[in-house]
């Protein structure tokens, strides 16, 4: 097992010896292709332009350490010291794995053009506060490897990234960001909106008591909120479908189910102590509805590619007789 070396053992960069330094950079350059072509598998086939960048970029990092590996075999031999990154105080970092993973691809993009301008830019550092000629040397050749770094992969974006790439792009994100959370959303909030209706005004015609009446209906909101939210999680890990993490889709439906619910259920904390305080509740409960509805309508539009008549009609039907269900059960 490795521990992080304390601060104060740790070297400096300009303390190492050429050998050193040029197999820290060789250390650099592999674990710069690693990253570039993590984030080529985290494109994927959804977002194709992002991809081929990224692989040709970690293709350049590996000729590129190649080349250094070369110049060090010529130099030193084979047998490349044991010194790492940690090691060394004043040396590059790298954001960890698990962090990189979660990016879109312009932040990758980003974050690439980053850890090349850092390199560049340490190296050129480096170089102007080395006393030892062939350090300063070694230092000022890798600076002008990075800055060709930056520039290969600025000429890579200009290639691979067309207008109609980066429209494509947009498109792969949208949908994804429809598959994760909007549709999901959307099953949760009508599952809320128009589940709860019966249970909620069943209790209210039975009892006409706003008080019990809310506490039915909260009941109803989290315990649908909870219920959706894992079977949505536990019913498609998002492998195959493509549909993405299945705690933010769980996250996303049992969230909105419970919001869906908890919207006709709080007219409710009406007191019982106020005059038609039943009635005040309800037509209250009954407007929230019909904006739930209409909220409902409005995304399967915007994000579905439902027409809005359609979709209103689909929903007040399905609202309305949920909601007759309800008074019936509770008025007989």
């Amino acid at each position: 097992m490795h521990f992080l070396a304390p601060f104060s053992t740790r070297r400096s960069v300009a303390d190492l010896t050429e050998r050193e330094v040029l197999a820290l950079a060789i250390a650099n350059e592999e674990e710069d292709s690693r990253i570039y072509q993590a984030f080529a598998e985290a494109c994927g086939t959804e977002f194709p332009a992002s991809t081929q960048l990224f692989s040709d970029m970690a293709e350049e990092e590996r000729g590129h350490r190649a080349m250094l590996f070369d110049l060090y075999r010529q130099r030193f031999g084979e047998h490349l010291p044991p010194i790492r990154r940690e090691d060394v105080r004043d040396f590059l970092t790298r954001r960890p794995v698990w962090w990189t993973k979660n990016l879109k691809p312009e932040q990758m993009r980003e974050e690439a053009a980053l850890m090349e301008i850092q390199a560049a830019n340490f190296y050129e550092r480096a170089a102007s506060q080395a006393l030892d000629t062939r350090i300063r040397e070694m230092f000022v050749k890798l600076a002008e490897i990075e800055r060709g770094h930056e520039k290969r992969a600025e000429t890579l974006q200009g290639e691979l990234l067309t207008p109609d790439a980066i429209e494509g792009e947009k498109a792969a994100k949208h949908r994804q960001f429809v598959l994760t959370y909007v549709q999901p959303g959307l099953a949760g909030l009508i599952d809320g909106s128009v589940s709860t209706l019966a249970p909620l005004f069943a209790a209210a015609f039975a009892t006409k008591n706003n008080w019990e009446t809310f506490l039915v209906g909260l009941a109803a909101s989290i315990g649908a909120g909870i219920s959706m939210g894992i079977t949505e999680a536990m019913s498609d890990d998002g492998k195959i479908s493509g549909r993405g993490s299945p705690w933010l889709r769980g996250i996303a439906c049992g969230v909105m189910t419970t919001v869906g619910g908890l919207g006709h259920t709080l007219p409710y904390l009406v007191p019982n102590s106020w005059p038609n305080a039943f009635y005040i509740a309800t037509w209250i409960a009954a407007v929230i509805v019909a904006v739930e509805l209409v909220a409902i309508a409005w995304i399967r539009t915007k994000y579905m590619d439902t027409p809005f008549l359609r979709s209103m009609f689909q929903v007040i039907v399905g609202g309305t007789l949920v909601l007759l269900a309800g008074i019936l059960i509770g008025s007989s």
